[in-house]
């Protein structure tokens, strides 16, 4: 059995990685192509990459753990927060971001507070998202491990060499056309494991461990903290996510952009919650064939024991195709950010972007210098989320952390630079961005677990945070945020004035007092 899932495998992985390389060819030295795919995903397309996005190792993996340990909830918030994301993207933020003709979304920072404050986002995306590719090399490390006969970190070293040449070669185009494949194998894979579960073992669920068991979203005793605060940092930070604002961008139009995060939300709890039932039977099917998972994700074990090598390869290949998506998303996303919104390279010429006055700026198509410059970025981006994927071997703790530092800092000043921009000024947006940030990545250090996982990366003993506060710094984080915000924002709207966006987003009207960057 193991051999027939090891070159199952290795076939799906070179059939991904070979039909990537194939598309890589429309790239034709574009950076538009190679970030936003030309700006042309059509509906299935657009709507097959956001759900692929949601669905990689690292959640899959995430959620089958904690719901096997902890219960339905602790694992079902990683799907059902992503589909939340994906919904209220869809409904608020998909048609006025698709319009502004953004390449990252740093962009959007710039145009409405200028060059400082997209400094500083891009700079918190991507902190979030090397976070984010360092969860999800965890869980391909221990597919590896498991699966390849390697070692965790040979494992985590080796998916990182293959998702840095699937981006560096195929940029968004590569993931757009694969995500098809993959979210089809996905979708079959998952239902086909319920299904052989329930004909085969029976669903069984633990007292007190299944969906109706409110108390593990209301009794803190349960992990009612961190559960909420699992839904919230998802379905709330995921929104300032550099991975899906990236495929939002890349719908060929606001309408479509909307519709696949729809359909991107509505497939992400089809696929997702399944892994969530499976996981609940996973002590009594363990059991029935006299096999303990011990110190192994509970899904591999299943997977490796409990199901045809069949399904265990149709399964296994939705994970990596995911795992491809996301890693691609976030090596690409934060590479084009520290290129384009931290280095400043965007003005090529005929090429790039025309910066006006007022720091702002039109989009050119195309520019030779940025797509250098972001595969170059590519490099220590890559070995940054390495980095955190050996130091801190927890793959729900890391997706979750990554958006709580971006939901602490930048969802606020996007939310009111595009439906309250009288009030958003720089300084509100500043203050608001770092307070929020600092104090989240303030409580990681002092509080000893983060959703449940023992802080191993950077914890300040200390007498006053104690295991019992976690998950209570998601929310406190951005409602500092917030209140730094109204506070300075209030105190200077009319001293220094506001930055007006016109109705397609790409130009900026500086009012009087503001300053031009």
């Amino acid at each position: 059995m193991a051999g027939l899932i090891f070159w199952g495998l290795i076939v799906f992985l070179l059939v991904m990685i070979g039909v990537g390389l194939f598309v890589s060819k429309k790239i034709n030295g574009d950076s538009v192509n190679y970030i936003v795919a030309g700006r042309g995903l059509i509906l299935p397309l657009a709507a097959a990459t956001l759900m692929a996005q949601s669905l990689d190792a690292n959640a899959t993996l995430g959620n089958t753990d904690l719901t096997a340990q902890f219960g339905f909830w602790a694992g079902a918030a990683l799907p059902i927060g992503l589909a939340t994301c994906l919904f209220l993207t869809g409904l608020f933020f998909a048609k006025p971001m698709n319009r502004m003709n953004l390449m990252t979304l740093p962009d959007f920072y710039r145009r409405k507070y200028g060059r400082v404050t997209e400094v500083i986002a891009a700079l918190i995306m991507v902190l979030s998202f090397s976070l984010l590719l360092g969860g999800n090399l965890v869980a391909g490390g221990f597919l590896f491990e498991v699966f390849l006969g390697t070692t965790f970190t040979q494992g985590v070293v080796l998916i990182s060499a293959i998702i840095f040449v699937y981006t560096l070669t195929g940029g968004l185009f590569a993931v757009a056309y694969t995500d098809v494949i993959q979210a089809v194998v996905a979708l079959t894979g998952s239902v086909a494991l319920i299904v052989y579960v329930a004909l085969n073992y029976g669903i069984t669920i633990p007292a007190g461990m299944g969906p109706a068991n409110l108390g593990q979203l209301t009794d803190p005793a349960q992990g009612a903290y961190i559960n909420l605060a699992t839904i919230a940092a998802l379905g709330l930070g995921d929104i300032v996510a550099i991975d899906f604002m990236e495929r939002v961008f890349a719908a060929d139009s606001p309408e479509t952009a909307r519709k696949a995060c729809f359909t991107g939300s509505a497939g992400t709890v089809i696929i997702g919650v399944p892994f969530s039932i499976v996981a609940l039977s996973s002590g009594s099917i363990l059991s029935s064939i006299g096999v303990e998972a011990g110190e192994q994700a509970v899904l591999y074990v299943l997977l490796q024991e409990a199901v045809p090598p069949w399904l265990a390869v149709l399964v296994l290949a939705g994970i990596v195709a995911a795992s491809l998506s996301t890693g691609d998303g976030a090596i690409l996303g934060t590479s084009a950010a520290l290129a384009r919104n931290v280095l400043g390279v965007r003005d090529e010429g005929s090429h790039g972007e025309t910066v006006l006055a007022d720091g702002s700026g039109i989009l050119n198509e195309g520019s030779d210098k940025l797509l250098a410059t972001t595969r170059v970025m590519m490099v220590p981006i890559t070995i940054l989320g390495a980095f955190f994927a050996i130091r801190v071997s927890a793959t729900g703790m890391l997706l979750v952390l990554a958006f709580d530092v971006a939901f602490a800092g930048l969802l606020v000043p996007l939310v009111f630079g595009i439906y309250k921009p009288d009030i958003a000024t720089t300084p509100a947006a500043l203050a608001g961005m770092l307070t929020g940030s600092f104090t989240r990545l303030g409580f990681f250090v002092l509080v000893p677990t983060t959703y449940g996982i023992p802080n191993n990366l950077l914890f300040v003993q200390n007498d006053i945070f104690t295991a019992s506060f976690d998950g209570l710094p998601t929310f406190i984080a951005p409602i500092v945020g917030l209140a730094v915000f109204l506070g300075v924002a209030y105190a200077t709207k009319d001293s220094y004035g506001t930055r007006t966006l016109d109705r397609d987003g790409r130009r900026t009207v500086v009012a009087a007092g503001e300053d031009e960057d």
